[in-house]
């Protein structure tokens, strides 16, 4: 079976093309499609697997980063975001996309759908943070996406990433749940416990990424898509790096789950 992938573009989203190429490189059918396409025909969404919504600049970062496009998603799109939820078919959102998806309450989805838990706010050193991050995969997680992942690397790109749940009972929540699936730590794999530059933007419990309970709907700050092979990595010169890059199995556990699930 033909794992179809869907990738939103548009209104400043500027990832989709390597988001696209990386799906394709797992195994995908993958094809773009315009926000405004998609409001227009929000049937199209039966006919995927899988919806990312890359990173990037939606709407400028007006109001707040991904706010609007959260909107237009949850106002324009929402009977078919559900239904696609509860065909139990799966979703990205990558820094941007991440930022949407939160805003949205389409993540981490304790409460239910299209509340909103938690936020993705301004880094606590001020400035945007454009560097490589190692992170850890919590093996306790439900998340499909994170599955046969040590410990990896992956570059950030973002202004707004700090992580921060609403109230201390939802972040235990998140964390006793398995919602929880990346958290920012060091090269050697030990917690970032908060630290600067580990923790690149100061995220509650280093936390990088989330996933709703069945691990099928996925958000993280850094950008997988930008790391699927070896040339990507700006050490691929001087060390003896994997000729994929880890970014690349996310995407492929992504549409080995999906060819099996719906097949």
């Amino acid at each position: 079976m033909a794992v179809r992938a869907l990738v939103l573009t548009g209104f400043g989203i500027n990832c989709d093309a390597e988001t696209q190429v990386a799906f394709s490189r797992a195994g995908a059918t993958a094809e773009r499609a315009h926000l405004n396409d998609l409001i227009d025909a929000p049937d199209r969404l039966r006919d995927y697997h899988i919806l990312a919504i890359p990173g990037g600049f939606s709407f400028g970062d007006d109001v707040a980063s991904g706010k609007i496009l959260a909107n237009r998603l949850r106002y324009k799109l929402g009977a078919a975001l559900k239904q696609f939820v509860a065909d139990g078919k799966l979703a990205i959102g990558i820094c941007n996309g991440f930022q949407v998806m939160v805003k949205m309450g389409l993540l981490p989805a304790i409460g239910g759908l299209f509340r909103q838990e938690v936020t993705l706010t301004h880094n606590e050193s001020g400035r945007f943070e454009d560097r490589w991050v190692y992170l850890q995969p919590n093996p306790q997680s439900p998340c499909v996406w994170t599955r046969n992942l040590r410990t990896f690397e992956l570059p950030v790109r973002h202004g707004e990433g700090r992580f921060l749940a609403q109230d201390d009972t939802l972040l235990r929540a998140l964390q006793d749940g398995g919602h929880v699936a990346l958290r920012y730590c060091t090269r050697a794999g030990l917690p970032a416990k908060g630290a600067y530059p580990a923790n690149p933007n100061a995220s509650v419990d280093d936390i990088a990424g989330i996933c709703d309970a069945s691990g099928r709907i996925f958000g993280l700050m850094p950008h997988p898509e930008a790391y699927t092979e070896r040339a990507h990595h700006p050490r691929a010169t001087r060390e003896p790096l994997p000729a994929e890059g880890a970014g690349l199995q996310l995407f492929r556990n992504a549409v080995e789950y999906a060819r099996d699930a719906f097949n």
